[in-house]
């Protein structure tokens, strides 16, 4: 069953959420919350699989919820989604830095946002096609926050043409064929790769290809 918190300012928006996600068999809503600070609260008492988080709460938005709960190490297998209205590239980006495995905006069709539920509580990272790309082409453009090219000495070369192949966005079955390996050893070196960078997810994976210098616009090192 998979345990799941949604964090919303609107009292419908929750009922929504809790209707549309409750009726599904292999899904449970075990809290909701309505700011900042009462869904950091929920959530270490709950330790859901899944929150589903708006931006705009008061005392303390979303992003800032996110931050806060990806930095609580008993909460390291609870994933976020940001579920917005508001498709707004700095957004995105913020909710990446700060630790999301997904990002929505709220006019998402039902069984979109139950996919996406599924996806990021089996742990992959989920992004809209769109935001994908615009997250891609941001972080290519250089970012405020350099990251220590240093780190990826603690993958081997091979981890490296991997991560590069991540950072562009590619899926296991085409960093596959790229590599000449099969889409479940092209599975095992990202999760390996995950372990030694200490990446939430395959979204944390590219930011580091992108901060770290090893994927620049139109290229990989």
């Amino acid at each position: 069953m998979i345990r799941v918190v949604v964090a919303d300012d609107q009292q419908l928006i929750r009922a929504g959420f809790r209707s549309l996600l409750s009726a599904e068999d292999d899904i449970e809503v075990v809290g909701e919350a309505a700011t900042g600070t009462d869904v950091i609260e929920v959530v270490r008492r709950e330790r859901p699989d899944v929150v589903l988080m708006d931006i705009r709460m008061p005392d303390g938005d979303g992003l800032w919820a996110t931050e806060q709960i990806a930095t609580i190490p008993d909460l390291a297998e609870t994933r976020i989604v940001v579920v917005t209205t508001f498709e707004v590239d700095e957004y995105v980006a913020r909710a990446i830095r700060a630790g999301a495995s997904g990002f929505l905006v709220k006019d998402t069709e039902p069984v979109e946002l139950i996919r996406a539920v599924r996806v990021v509580a089996s742990g992959d990272a989920l992004l809209s096609p769109g935001v994908t790309k615009r997250l891609l082409e941001r972080f290519a453009r250089g970012s405020q926050v350099a990251v220590d090219a240093s780190i990826l000495s603690a993958i081997t070369e091979r981890e490296r043409e991997v991560l590069a192949l991540v950072g562009q966005g590619l899926t296991n079955a085409e960093i596959g064929i790229k590599l000449f390996l099969s889409p479940l050893t092209a599975k095992t070196h990202v999760s390996r790769i995950m372990s030694k960078l200490m990446a939430r997810d395959r979204v944390q994976l590219v930011v580091i290809a992108y901060e770290t210098g090893l994927v620049s616009l139109g290229r990989a090192v």
